[in-house]
């Protein structure tokens, strides 16, 4: 049994390296038998998996930012063990987590592509979407596991994971007892709440501009330069989580196409050089305005620069696959026996691993054949695209979880869209069919790499607290189904709610469609591909040269150029968040500013998840027929004003929240 005074701090060694002959001891011993699997954290489990689901799923659609479920839904797990007077919860309230973190990496997957079908005017059918998110979330599963060793136990101390750090660190302190649980209830309702009154009864503007000033107005006119900040909780939240670092390289992307290529092309561009434009597949109608100038050579530098940077992720690590490799043919071979292992070592066996993956190779034939493509041959070789596609780059997904704790997982899937569109076209295959099946394969390969990235980050937590990884790995299954099916839901209400196109928009009574960038990305890469249109691959060789030139100077490139194809106004105020996370640390005291830091933190992930279920919320009363918005309102000068005021008085609030922080809370 378990023994009744559990350790309730993590090692000295937990995150450095080992020195010779040491060895890590996690919390949970190899010889202890904590409680992990039981009906309830398995149904708590389920349940955040539905909650944080469609919370991402709509944040991501509406923003193009998907949040990482992990720490909030920790958080949530210690909070509810302390409201039942539990001990011993660490074991039980990981296994919470691991369930419930499947939702952000389903959605991730699911999001970044298989909304282009909508965007593209094609068939959609609920089964398409729910299959590729499962079928993929599966594969990246037991394509993960022969590495888990490798990047959780070889090369411990090696990788700071930045995510499971900080959920690590949210479970130990549930064990402590405290009161995060209560500061992220609190923040969630307040997020929530700010949030809800926009989206639903459009109190004040959600978006604020430059061009509230009559001189901005004359800027945007007369040089197409303006700057637009989203003015949501959630996104605030965001930026405060990722950092100033990293919010500033992906601004910075922004602010080059936004303040240095579209005014440039509006000054220099001319009909003259629109016939040569139109050869390399940029629709000149589009460049009278910064949008449409943004979408036709912003957009497209971008994705040249995600595409270049995920092929410099898998050169670098063509290493870790070989290593890993290697300790999978060693327990194929037998060599190593889990039965043997300590408990806090045994995964599925290799044996179960390879059954699960070639049952979910032929499940994926299957759909492919009867579902998408009706034709043998297309079929086996979109099959094997999407397993050696997946395989390969599973290393770099969890590679860049590991060191930066974000996956470039669009990028990797850009490549594989453009990689499946060139063959199938190859072997016959193109129009709308070709577009449906080229986005069903990615959004297949997207997911699986989601997963893999997502998936280390809770073996890691589980290797530092000392669960037992056969556990995680098997409930993970179940936690991935139920992800599936919420975000294949989500998607259907929200195309329906709101719109991915300006038409189906205006059709809902919209003024605009929903943002979903990546798959607005995708089906921009794909539909010239599949329908023999020009490519502009001028304009994606461009980006991909600007991705090594970053790279070279040791520019994290896929953040920056991540920044390039995505607006502006949604790229802004992750900046606004990395100055408050900047500005909650400014003290003398390095123990207060990391006190600051956990509470900021607690609230960011408040705002995020309060934001996007009330989202969701407006989302499913305006689909149901329910219309709260204040007629008019919301699109004049005084809302904007008003928002401006609301945005100034939650980040006055995130602060002095932050910095009420106590040492050692």
């Amino acid at each position: 049994m378990q023994e009744q005074k559990q350790q309730t701090s993590l090692p000295d060694n937990a995150y450095r390296e080992l020195r010779e002959g040491e060895e890590y001891q996690p919390i949970m011993r190899a010889e202890d038998n904590p409680v992990e699997v039981t009906p309830y954290s398995v149904s708590v489990g389920l349940i955040m998996a539905v909650i944080f689901s469609a919370a991402a799923a709509y944040l991501g659609l509406k923003v193009g930012q998907v949040f990482e479920a992990a720490i909030p839904i920790a958080i949530i797990a210690v909070g509810l063990g302390t409201m039942r007077g539990k001990k011993n919860m660490l074991g039980q309230n990981v296994i919470i987590q691991s369930i419930g973190a499947s939702s952000g990496v389903i959605v991730a997957g699911a999001i970044f592509t298989l909304p282009a079908l909508y965007i593209l005017d094609l068939d959609v059918a609920f089964y398409q979407v729910f299959l590729s998110s499962l079928l993929g979330g599966i594969l990246g599963i037991v394509l993960l596991i022969p590495f888990r060793k490798y990047f959780v136990k070889q090369m411990h101390g090696k990788y700071p994971f930045p995510e499971a750090t900080a959920t690590t660190e949210v479970l130990v302190s549930g064990e402590k007892g405290g009161s995060q649980a209560k500061i992220l209830v609190i923040a969630g309702l307040i997020g929530g709440l700010y949030d809800f009154i926009v989206s639903t009864f459009g109190l004040w503007s959600s978006r604020i501009s430059t061009e509230m000033w009559e001189w901005g107005r004359d800027l945007a006119y007369k040089a197409k330069l303006t700057l637009g900040i989203n003015t949501s909780a959630a996104v605030l939240g965001l930026g405060f989580i990722i950092g100033l670092k990293y919010a500033l390289i992906i601004a910075a992307g922004s602010a080059l196409v936004w303040f240095v290529i579209i005014p440039l092309a509006n000054i220099f561009l001319d009909g003259s050089m629109y016939a040569s434009m139109e050869g390399m597949g940029i629709d000149t109608t589009n460049l009278s305005t910064a949008k449409g100038i943004f979408e036709e050579i912003g957009r497209p530098i971008g994705i040249g620069g995600i595409a270049m940077a995920g092929l410099i992720g898998i050169v670098r690590q063509a290493g870790i696959i070989s290593s890993a490799l290697s300790l999978a043919k060693s327990e194929l071979g037998g060599k190593s026996v889990a039965t043997d292992e300590p408990r806090t070592q045994q995964d599925i066996r290799m044996k179960t691993i390879m059954t699960v993956l070639i049952a979910t190779l032929i499940t994926t034939l299957f759909f492919f054949q009867f579902g998408v493509l009706n034709n043998w041959m297309q079929t086996i070789v979109a099959l094997l695209i999407v397993f050696l596609i997946a395989f390969l780059f599973t290393t770099v997904a969890a590679n860049a979880i590991a060191i930066v704790g974000s996956n470039p997982v669009s990028g990797m899937t850009l490549m594989t869209l453009i990689l499946s569109s060139l063959v199938l076209v190859s072997i016959g295959l193109t129009g709308n069919s070709g577009m449906i099946a080229a986005l069903v394969i990615g959004g297949v390969v997207c997911t699986a790499l989601s997963m893999a990235g997502g998936f280390i980050t809770d073996l890691k937590i589980g290797y530092w607290l000392g669960t037992t990884p056969r556990k995680q790995q098997t409930w993970k299954f179940v936690g991935t189904f139920v992800s599936a099916a919420t975000v294949a839901g989500v998607m259907i209400i929200m195309n329906e709610t709101y719109g991915f196109t300006a038409e189906a928009a205006a059709a809902l009574g919209n003024s605009e469609p929903l943002v979903a960038p990546q798959a607005n990305a995708m089906a921009a890469v794909i539909k010239p591909l599949m329908t023999g249109g020009a490519t502009p691959w001028l304009l994606y060789g461009i980006g991909a040269l600007l991705a090594l030139v970053l790279t070279f100077f040791k520019v994290p490139a896929l953040p920056f150029a991540l920044g390039m194809f995505i607006p502006m106004e949604l790229n802004a105020p992750l900046v606004v968040g990395g100055l408050v996370a900047w500005a909650v640390q400014r003290t003398k005291d390095s123990e207060k500013a990391k006190a600051n830091l956990n509470r900021g933190t607690l609230i960011a992930s408040g705002f995020i998840a309060g934001g996007a279920l009330m989202g969701v919320v407006s989302a499913v009363l305006a689909f149901v027929g329910f219309n709260g918005m204040v007629s008019g309102w919301a699109g004049t000068s005084s809302a904007e004003w008003l928002g401006l005021a609301m945005y100034m008085l939650i980040i006055a609030y995130f602060i002095w929240h932050s910095r009420r922080a106590k040492i050692g809370e």
